[in-house]
């Protein structure tokens, strides 16, 4: 895990890398700067706005130093590299890795089980936080029965049999979702989730926000040189981006349906940004479409200790830290890939 610390992530918008001498220099603004040692890096990933100068990018590509650039909203734009060859052997692995049945579903459990483990997260927080506003004896009896998921996860032999289990945990997740929406239950009523389209409020904001985190998953995996559409849970679909779809699974209930609640539950958000079309899908309006970009990333500034690193990192680099241990327990570096637990 040492090599982690070798990846700069560039989250400033405003800052500005070039090439001092054999370090990298970072201008934030007039009166602020940074000098980073060049030899030790193997990844720079920006998500600001002014970019590298060319004398950086040549430096990184005569080192074989990865540069990557994202956009604000963590959607890959471009990669400036040195020789490709690992990438390319490193996505031959993960080919091979995605035709074995065995191995595939190895990598699939940790998915799952990182899953089931923050939806049960998700209702023990509301569990501990707001006993006298739910139904305590019915949010109690699905984070017991997620318990007992999280065992039966543990012993699936097979990608069928985790699809199985995956289903029915999230069936007893969404079967009390409703319980959590403390206020604005009408406007925002939840009984079971739809998509393609979206047939009410909740699940318009629900669908919105997976789609944001699916493309954080995507750049994520673009960066470190891993295949998105290439996947261990999900099975290949033209234009479905299996593996980042896989890397959300255990995403989604820390990034996206904490923070629906907290939008609804607070009242950031009300039904009248939400219009229902006569097709029976509901789409938010361009007001309440910022205001959740907005909170989105507020969110994503925000720190967390990571369970597996022991390290402080902003909640937005998630993902790319996920994807980054994917890619070195498929070379080899680590024997299982661990999911994001939250804690």
């Amino acid at each position: 895990m040492k090599r982690l610390n070798n990846t700069l992530y560039v989250t400033t918008p405003d800052a500005y890398l070039a090439l001092d001498g054999e370090t990298i220099f970072i201008r934030k603004d007039k009166n602020t700067s940074t000098h980073l040692p060049l030899h030790n890096l193997e990844n720079i990933v920006c998500f600001n706005y002014h970019g590298v100068s060319p004398a950086l990018m040549r430096a990184c590509v005569e080192r074989n130093i990865g540069l990557t650039f994202l956009d604000a909203n963590g959607r890959f734009q471009a990669r400036v590299s040195g020789k490709t060859r690992g990438n390319v052997l490193l996505r031959k692995k993960q080919y091979r890795i995605s035709e074995d049945r065995e191995l595939r579903a190895s990598i699939a459990i940790a998915f799952v089980q990182g899953k089931v483990y923050n939806c049960r997260k998700v209702l023990e927080r509301a569990l501990r936080d707001h006993p006298l506003l739910i139904d305590v004896e019915a949010v109690r009896n699905a984070s017991a029965s997620l318990k007992e998921a999280l065992t039966s996860i543990s012993n699936c032999n097979s990608v069928e049999a985790l699809l199985a289990v995956e289903g029915n945990a999230a069936s007893v997740y969404f079967g009390v979702f409703d319980h959590l929406i403390l206020h604005q239950k009408d406007e925002f009523r939840f009984e079971q989730r739809s998509r393609r389209p979206p047939r009410n409020n909740m699940n318009a904001l629900l669908s919105f926000l997976y789609t944001l985190l699916t493309n954080e998953a995507v750049s994520a995996l673009e960066t470190v040189g891993l295949d998105p559409y290439v996947g261990f849970l999900h099975s290949d679909r033209p234009g479905r981006p299996s593996l980042a779809l896989d890397l959300i699974e255990e995403l989604r209930p820390i990034f996206a349906d904490r923070l629906a609640l907290s939008l609804v539950n607070r009242k950031q958000i009300t039904a009248k940004g939400f219009t229902a079309k006569e097709s029976g899908g509901v789409i938010m309006d361009e007001d309440t479409r910022k205001l959740v970009i907005n909170a989105w990333q507020e969110r994503k500034k925000q720190d967390i200790v990571h369970p597996f690193l022991k390290e402080r990192i902003p909640f937005g680099l998630i993902p790319h830290v996920q994807a980054m241990l994917l890619a070195r327990h498929l070379r080899g570096d680590l024997d299982a890939y661990p999911p994001f637990f939250w804690n």
